[in-house]
């Protein structure tokens, strides 16, 4: 993480690779309150921000909803949706460069899907609606779309993606983006028709199965030293505060 979480996001990955689902909810929450309060030492988080950094802040409590879900409090998932969804409204008053209203507009419809709550087709309909609106002020899409807030808000349908692809990259850039840059608005409202399409189902998929992923970190194949002692894999990936499997996300062990 690039702001000042305290530790907590770790934490949670390390929870994740435990299987202590809503305990990880628990660390994400704390981690996305920390980071909406006092993202980076230099930043107020209500003012205007081109990287948009609050939107780690967000993500975790994205993450958080779908860590509750997954253990089974959907109770609390949907408190922390319908935090998120204040938040993200309220720091809509304050981003103001073009594009960015339309991407927290995008989260509102993530956490929607996240907490079970009803609206969130609709949701993404305005985000996809925004993001055409705001095209033509946009003038380098790409770049704008690896920005802290973008990034964040691509986060954890890729972390939940990839808990149902043996860790691999499930989704990626060209999944989640339009074909053609020099259409800005086009481009990035694929961001959230995409979403509209996979969210819900792949947060389903993850409740059945009873399993959040661990989010993608550095990764490593045939790893000399590492074995996963629960599916025998020796691809590894660094995660939290120590070295998971990169195909199930249970912590390794050395041989």
């Amino acid at each position: 993480m690039n702001t000042d979480d305290g530790g907590h996001h770790d934490a949670a990955v390390d929870a994740l690779a435990a299987r202590a689902y809503e305990r990880a909810g628990d660390r994400y929450t704390r981690g996305g309150r920390r980071v909406l309060a006092d993202p980076r030492p230099e930043v107020d988080p209500f003012e205007p921000d081109e990287k948009g950094w609050i939107g780690q802040g967000l993500q975790q409590l994205l993450a958080a909803a779908v860590a509750y879900r997954v253990a089974g409090a959907d109770g609390r998932a949907t408190q922390r949706a319908v935090e998120g969804i204040a938040a993200s409204r309220d720091f809509g008053r304050v981003l103001d460069e073009p594009g960015q209203g339309a991407c927290l507009s995008e989260f509102v419809a993530d956490f929607r899907v996240a907490g079970g709550l009803g609206g969130a087709d609709d949701a993404y309909d305005d985000a996809a609606a925004r993001y055409e609106a705001a095209g033509d002020g946009v003038d380098a899409p790409q770049a704008l779309a690896t920005t802290p807030l973008f990034e964040a808000a691509a986060a954890t349908i890729k972390q939940v993606a990839r808990g149902q692809a043996d860790g691999e990259i499930a989704i990626k850039w060209e999944d989640l983006h339009g074909a053609d840059p020099d259409r800005p608005g086009d481009f990035l409202a694929h961001r959230a028709r995409f979403k509209k399409q996979r969210f819900r189902g792949l947060i389903e998929r993850a409740v059945d199965d009873g399993h959040l992923a661990a989010p993608r970190g550095t990764t490593e194949y045939n790893n000399d030293g590492n074995r996963c002692p629960n599916c025998g894999s020796t691809h590894v990936n660094w995660a939290g505060t120590g070295i998971l499997c990169l195909r199930c996300s249970t912590p390794t062990e050395s041989i």
